[in-house]
């Protein structure tokens, strides 16, 4: 008889305690007896798949939240949020919807943040990464579709592909690795970022997102257990986006890990600011009225039986009634044999005085790793290697890891934790006696691993998939970690790291990064220096994507270390890293408000004897930083004496004459010519790197030389204007144009020139490719405050005037998002219409 059926068997036995068949019984005593196996094997505990006890209120308003989102057809998705607080939120967010969703038509997706791995957004690119494989996999299994038979993946592909554009789909690929078969192949446009491309850019600015919000957290590790500022914004943006219907987001986390200073009590408070429903569940821990049948199901007898109530208030006493404690307890009572089952009974026995002798810590890890010791000792490495990999891993990735680490690393490594740990049934000096035939090596095929993954399935450990795993509980993950001799932890990681380096694709490598270089970098002091190059090389990419992500404190963390494994000698050794992790990093300080640090870097990069090119990036940031600090007359003088070391004509901050502004006005004008704002658009692409920065300097002067010196804006308008009829077009040309309509339009009276111009930089702007930015929302306010309304009725504006709005919010421009509602509500007013329409 295999082992499956005898277990399978077993399992009969246990759940149904009153059946006394003697020739069954004789069956499972002889099959044992035959297998040399103890009875404890036979017959096990049923802690899996168990009901949920003492939850049907919190599982009854879930619900009602979802018959409530199935009755509704335009539904407000910030009405619709619910936050959960204390043990076992996932398991009640399963029952209370992922159970019923189907079958009202809704689909229930999923996902974890992983506090011991620095990923940005995992816990989001995990949830859409089940719902794309849900929508690829399942509806084509059931051979779902609409609209004359096209999959519902090719509906979504395509409608994709016509409401984004490609900056967008390469954002949302990026974020979203699971989901590259909903977003299409990639598409080429005429600015569009690509890998090439994107290494050549001067600058890898980032919006500055809420900036008042994020310096709150300046300073900080804004990663918590519970999740990190990228996902929070992301979250707080689709939750207030009332566009998107029939959407419930609820989110689990442990109260005392998030107090009221933490960031998502910020975003709870804000949103509730908002006028945004929240409702709230606290999940506390059981009463012994609920831990006695939660009990009774796991020994499959009677809760009505007085032993088993015994039992339970006594594991209730010493657990608090924590049902993770209450089921690793009574697990802890079976594997160490409290907990038997006796076959002339038919029915679980134990000794009441000695499970009240057995004491129970706060610290239930401890119990898990005297769990863990009495598996076999390969089943042990692998979860060793696991629990270094994530709270979700992949089998693949841990496979190849036992594959390619020696004998001695895994023994060094694993001598500590099982020696000072040893429990009945086991102990370090049998376990060394056999690892080097336990532990794997080269020579051996996934088959040979197939057995451990059954084994710490069947002991509760983990959840196994067809190809990745997950963790019962992150106290399980931490037992498994514990594993690892202390002293040799951070090796290991670093083992792991690079070992997972050398092993996975460039497709893998860039889906688990942030998880790789994390492990890299715990043996960051005692690497060789070309190992050093190596690892700071990946902690810049890590931090780059990172900052992609909109997770600029996770980036800091990657360009420190960055910064730390080049050394004092990065300067003289590899002096592209070491400017690239200076530059992206003083980014992700001003992004998050930490001007300190942000000076740091940029006068370290500006002391430096390199070309001026080199330091443009620091210097934009300084610009930008300037102006948002109040400091707009420095702000000014910076950018002009950047002009001057790029060797470019630059305005002289001094009021201008009108004779000088007609002079340039005169070169413009011819310049234009008889071109039409078609022709102006087709102007070839400006290829020169110095005048593009230049450009981008006159943009950021046309913002604010206004405050300070009103007649140097024509001057700086025309010059820019001038460069890209010479030289060609660049991002920074459609405000340019747009600016140089509302010169048009005002001082020289000419509104179907302004018309022309705004028409040409709105032409520009469709073509580069910078939808989305700041020249985005720039454009929108100048072509539609300044121009159109001389030629076109003042309705034509109120629409992109909205979406000039909404464009500013999604990037941070709040300054352009604000003019734009306002100059908005004024035409709106001036229409006869309510103020209601506003928004």
């Amino acid at each position: 008889m295999s082992g499956t059926n005898t277990t399978h068997r077993s399992s009969s036995i246990s759940s149904s305690a009153g059946e006394s068949s003697t020739q069954h019984l004789a069956e499972i005593v002889v099959t044992a007896a035959q297998s040399n196996q103890k009875s404890s094997i036979i017959v096990q505990l049923r802690i899996s798949n168990m009901q949920l006890h003492g939850r049907d209120d919190d599982i009854k308003l879930l619900r009602g939240k979802l018959r409530e989102l199935a009755k509704k057809k335009d539904i407000d998705a910030a009405e619709e949020n619910n936050k959960y607080e204390g043990i076992n939120s996932n398991l009640i967010l399963v029952s209370g919807l992922g159970n019923d969703a189907s079958k009202i038509g809704c689909t229930f997706t999923s996902g974890k943040f992983d506090a011991k791995l620095r990923s940005p957004l995992s816990a989001f690119s995990d949830a859409m990464t089940n719902l794309a494989r849900y929508i690829t996999v399942e509806h084509e299994k059931k051979r779902k579709s609409l609209s004359g038979g096209l999959p519902i993946a090719t509906l979504i592909r395509d409608q994709i592909q016509n409401e984004f554009d490609d900056y967008d789909v390469e954002q949302l690929r990026r974020v979203l690795p699971g989901c590259a078969e909903l977003l299409g192949a990639r598409r080429s446009s005429l600015f569009g970022p690509s890998s090439e491309a994107e290494a050549a850019v001067p600058h890898r600015s980032a919006s500055v997102s809420k900036l008042d919000s994020l310096k709150r957290h300046s300073g900080k590790e804004s990663i918590s257990r519970w999740s990190d500022i990228a996902t929070l914004e992301l979250l707080k943006s689709i939750v207030l986006d009332r566009e998107i219907p029939s959407l419930l987001i609820v989110g689990a986390y442990r109260e005392d890990e998030v107090p009221d200073h933490h960031p998502p009590a910020y975003h709870i408070r804000d949103m509730e600011q908002m006028n945004v429903s929240i409702s709230q569940i606290k999940v506390g821990n059981l009463g012994v009225d609920n831990v006695i049948p939660l009990v009774a199901e796991a020994l499959g007898m009677d809760d009505n039986d007085n032993k088993v109530k015994s039992l339970a208030e006594t594991i209730h006493k010493k657990t608090q009634g924590n049902p993770f404690f209450v089921l690793t307890f009574l697990r802890s009572l079976y594997d160490e044999q409290l907990l038997q089952y006796n076959f002339g009974a038919m029915k679980w026995t134990w000794d009441d005085d000695a499970v009240n002798s057995k004491i129970v810590t706060d610290n239930v890890a401890s119990v898990l790793v005297k769990k863990m010791n009495r598996l076999k000792e390969e089943t042990q490495s692998m979860l060793m290697v696991a629990s270094c990999l994530g709270a979700t891993f992949r089998l693949s990735a841990v496979m190849e890891v036992m594959k390619n680490i020696s004998r001695a690393e895994m023994r060094s490594s694993i001598r500590f934790a099982l020696g000072t740990m040893t429990t009945a049934g086991s102990s370090s000096t049998s376990l060394l006696a056999t690892i080097d035939n336990s532990i794997s090596s080269s020579d051996r095929d996934s088959s040979a691993y197939a057995s451990s993954v059954k084994e710490f399935e069947e002991e509760g450990l983990c959840e196994v998939g067809s190809e990745e795993c997950r963790f019962v509980h992150d106290q399980i993950q931490s037992a498994a970690f514990e594993l690892i001799c202390p002293d040799q932890r951070d090796s290991f990681r670093g083992r792991i790291g690079s070992i997972l380096l050398q092993s996975l694709s460039p497709q893998e490598l860039e889906a688990s990064l942030f998880e790789v270089v994390g492990l890299m970098n715990c043996t960051a002091s005692n690497i060789t220096e070309e190992e050093r190059d190596e690892l700071a090389k990946m902690n810049l990419k890590a931090g780059i994507k990172a900052s992609q992500h909109a997770a600029f404190d996770t980036a800091k963390v990657y360009f420190k270390a960055g910064r730390e494994a080049l050394g004092s000698r990065g300067w003289e050794g590899d002096h592209s890293t070491m400017l690239d992790i200076c530059s992206d990093w003083a980014n992700a300080c001003y992004i998050t408000g930490d001007f300190d640090k942000m000076d740091e870097l940029i006068d370290e990069v500006l002391s430096r004897d390199i070309d001026t090119k080199e330091k443009y990036r620091v210097s934009d940031i300084k610009v930008n930083s300037l102006l948002i600090r109040g400091k707009v007359n420095e702000s000014i003088d910076a950018a002009l004496d950047f002009r001057r070391q790029l060797g470019l004509s630059t305005v002289k901050k001094k009021p201008a004459s009108k004779f000088a502004i007609m002079k340039e006005c005169i070169r413009v004008v011819w310049l234009l010519k008889n071109k039409t704002a078609e022709d102006i658009a087709n102007l070839p692409e400006l290829d020169d790197e110095r005048l593009e920065m230049g450009q981008r300097m006159n943009t950021h002067l046309s913002t604010c030389v206004y405050q300070v010196e009103p007649t140097m804006l024509p001057l700086i308008i025309f010059q820019g204007a001038t460069t890209a009829l010479k030289h060609g077009l660049s991002p920074s040309s459609s405000p340019t144009f747009a600016g140089l309509g509302m010169l048009f339009c005002g001082p020289l009276c000419k509104p179907q020139h302004a018309h022309k111009m705004a028409k040409a930089a709105e032409l520009i702007l469709a073509k580069s490719g910078t939808r989305s930015s700041v020249a985005h929302t720039n454009t929108i306010f100048l072509t539609h405050t300044y121009c159109h309304h001389w030629i076109s009725p003042i309705q034509d504006s109120i629409a992109p005037l909205l979406e000039g709005y909404q464009v500013g919010l999604e990037i941070g421009d709040t300054d352009r998002a604000c003019f734009c509602l306002v100059v908005r509500s004024y035409r709106i007013y001036f229409m006869g219409e309510k103020n209601e329409v506003i928004l």
